[in-house]
């Protein structure tokens, strides 16, 4: 690579970085957290357990900016360095180790730097949070069935290399094949506010391995995602309103989960909401996350309520058929992944099902900080005629 290219990369980076110094407060979040970081090495800190708690979650509030936001520094820094040392390299082999180095540094800044802008868009309440995200079989039969396993391995992917935990805290196979429904819990740094992007129906066109003919079938599975909710915000549940009701879990877990009745479901008679567990060999611990899984979900059924129609959770998800989806996937007759929110698409949709589905999520977030509005053309009706 050319040192002019490198100087190049170098200037556009370094411009970037002094724009997110002051779109993302910088100086402003670095005096927050030392004020906070003084009243944590108070003696008498943890006399309040509340307001310690308050502290903490302020501080990695400020933090999770912060770091990344050094971090990138840093990269930029090393990398201007580096070059000058570059120049002063007498041969050129040197030289050539020397500026790929520099090329090294300068990959991972500018992939720090567009992780951080993307990061910046997450502005909702509950963005930061852990995330439930469940998957249902819609029209389409066994076909479906079999497609929400192949979505519930594209997420358990995609998890795995963002550095997301993923825990299967609920599952129903599928009469004949695959899984009916399933409930995923997801763990790290804005979790949901990067799930959420997934909220809606998904939609599989291919043949079918089920089809002796070896016809093209078109499959739905409806795609939830909602915020783990934390301490400071209190969903009453009564138990009166509670229909709780025990079963054998099923599938892997070994005899003792297969031998006793420690998986639980309930049912919150108001709203008819109905959550299930059987993550957990203990009956007690299954409960306490299905009560968390309920609770997380009457709260975004009360967020519904105070949205406008359009904005609805469960009025954007739509039915679990024909018309309603976000994105398509199409294995036959051509390979194609689009999201029809954004207008993104890929042909390389083997990628896509193992978890690289990055770029969705990114162009998702992008496509509602300009406001959402749809993407001319994207109509689920541009494609109807592979539709069977």
């Amino acid at each position: 690579m050319e040192i002019e290219e490198l100087e190049g990369r170098i200037a556009t980076l370094k411009k970037g970085v002094t724009e997110m110094l002051v779109y993302l407060e910088i100086e402003k979040r670095r005096k927050i957290l030392a004020s906070l970081e003084e009243e944590a090495a108070s003696p008498e800190f943890w006399n309040n357990q509340a307001k310690a708690k308050e502290n903490i979650d302020a501080s990695n509030v400020q933090k999770a900016v912060l770091r990344p936001y050094a971090e990138l520094e840093g990269f930029v820094s090393d990398a201007s360095v580096m070059l000058e040392l570059a120049a002063l390299e007498d041969s050129d082999d040197s030289k050539a180790a020397a500026y790929s180095e520099v090329e090294e540094l300068l990959n991972k800044g500018e992939q720090a730097y567009e992780r951080l802008k993307l990061q910046s868009l997450l502005t909702g309440p509950l963005d930061r949070s852990n995330a439930y995200l469940s998957l249902h079989a819609g029209a389409g039969g066994t076909e479906s069935c079999d497609w929400a396993s192949m979505l519930m391995r594209m997420y358990q992917r995609y998890c795995e290399n963002v550095g997301y935990s993923v825990e299967v805290v609920d599952m129903s196979p599928g009469e004949e094949a695959g899984i009916s429904a399933c409930t995923l819990y997801i763990q790290g740094p804005n979790a949901y506010g990067f799930m959420k992007a997934e909220r809606g129906v998904h939609r599989l066109v291919r043949i079918s391995p089920f089809d002796s003919n070896s016809r093209r079938h078109t499959s739905f599975v409806s795609c939830d995602v909602i915020a783990e909710l934390n301490d400071d915000i209190d969903v009453e549940v009564k138990e009166e309103d509670l229909e709780v009701s025990t079963f054998r879990a099923g599938g892997a877990g070994g005899q003792h989960v297969n031998k006793t009745d420690s998986a639980i479901r309930i049912r919150h008679i108001p709203t008819g909401i109905v959550v299930s567990c059987q993550a957990e060999r203990s009956q007690h611990k299954n409960r306490a996350k299905a009560m968390s899984v309920l609770k997380a979900k009457i709260y975004e059924l009360e967020q519904d309520k105070k949205r406008e129609a359009m904005e609805k959770f469960y009025g954007d998800k739509g039915a679990i058929a024909w018309g309603s989806q976000i994105r398509s996937y199409v294995l036959q007759p051509y390979t194609m992944a689009k999201d029809l929110r954004t207008g993104i698409q890929t042909g390389n949709t083997q990628a896509v099902l193992d978890g690289d589905i990055g770029k969705f999520i990114e162009g998702w977030l992008k496509w509602k900080s300009a406001g959402g509005v749809p993407v001319k053309g994207n109509a689920a009706a541009d494609d109807d005629d592979l539709g069977e």
